[in-house]
């Protein structure tokens, strides 16, 4: 089969697409014909060797594939060759025509939903989901700041918040970008490129919602926005650390949790698809009975061939890409 490949950590541009030995699946395991697979940014992590999840090498990139079962191993239930799957596998292998992924890891995706819709909402959404449903204990009604949220993550987070019957304020850096987080469903925007952003975000927060603060903030950003963000939280408010794009990994006095009856916490979504796979299918659960419901859309999205996959990946690192990127297979014979 034709894979993308990486035999040495370092930048995308070192990985080849070359032919590679077909997977063998397990007795627990599905074979899984790849049909579309989102680029992210993790993938720029792992081929560079600093995720946290560092895979051995030679590997294949690219997670949340989306195709078709050919086989299920003998010990698989529910599953059945044809059945149409997203295949949450770690730490990697997505990038490639075939994977081998544990059942337990696979979820059947709606028979109305393209293989792109379900690429492109794989990783952002059911992280979204996480972040709210699980780490940010979201209870109807409540006010969820997301920060970043014109990224993929972002976007996706205040789309379900909005879908979920929150109060939804999007953080974002540039005004240019403001109407694409209020289509998604924003109710207010925060301006993160203010000055002396260690008050101005509280000082718009609490603009925004009466001085209540809000009750959850979902943070992929990390550095002084942390810092900020902490602050405009309500009495017994839940930050979401998801990532540190912005640069430097923040630190915080625990008293001031203790002040405020706060709690800052992280989420590491890999670990929860591997120890808890029954809370996983929950999350694709809902999130797909929103999308055929039309209360939740894949963000926008630009298919492009696996051959691309270093242009693809150069845009999401260079920050020049608009929504997701999605790979898909040029099939032989």
């Amino acid at each position: 089969m034709r894979a993308v490949v990486v035999d040495a950590f370092g930048p995308i541009e070192n990985a080849a697409i070359r032919e590679v030995p077909d997977p063998v699946p397990g007795p627990v395991d599905l074979l899984v014909e790849v049909h579309a697979t989102a680029a992210n940014y993790v993938d720029i992590l792992l081929m560079g060797g600093r995720h946290q999840s560092k895979p051995g090498l030679p590997f294949i990139p690219g997670k949340g594939p989306a195709g078709i079962v050919r086989s299920a191993g003998a010990e698989v239930a529910g599953f059945a060759a044809g059945d149409r799957v997203v295949a949450m596998c770690e730490p990697a292998g997505g990038f490639a025509e075939l994977i081998s992924v544990p059942a337990a890891q696979c979820h059947r995706i709606p028979a109305s939903m393209p293989f792109e819709d379900a690429a492109s909402m794989a990783l952002v959404y059911d992280t979204a989901w996480f972040s709210l449903r699980e780490r940010g204990r979201y209870a109807d009604g409540e006010t969820v700041l997301v920060l970043g949220a014109t990224g993929g993550v972002g976007l996706a987070a205040v789309q379900l918040a909005k879908a979920l019957g929150a109060k939804v304020l999007a953080g974002v850096a540039s005004a240019s970008k403001a109407g694409m987080v209020r289509e998604a469903g924003a109710d207010a925007i925060v301006d993160l490129a203010r000055e002396d952003i260690h008050d101005s975000l509280r000082e718009q927060v609490h603009a925004a919602t009466g001085g209540h603060g809000a009750d959850i903030v979902i943070d992929p950003l990390g550095d002084a926005i942390f810092d900020a963000a902490i602050r405009a939280l309500a009495w017994c408010g839940r930050l979401v650390v998801v990532g540190f794009a912005a640069g430097r990994i923040p630190t915080i006095r625990a008293n001031y949790l203790l002040v405020r009856n706060i709690d800052v916490s992280g989420l590491q979504i890999g670990d929860y698809r591997r120890r808890r796979p029954d809370l996983t299918a929950r999350c694709f659960e809902e999130i797909y009975a929103l999308y055929e419901a039309g209360r939740i859309a894949p963000l926008p999205t630009r298919i492009l061939p696996l051959e691309k996959f270093a242009d693809a990946l150069a845009a999401i690192r260079d920050r020049t890409a608009r929504g997701r990127i999605v790979l898909t297979q040029n099939r032989r014979g």
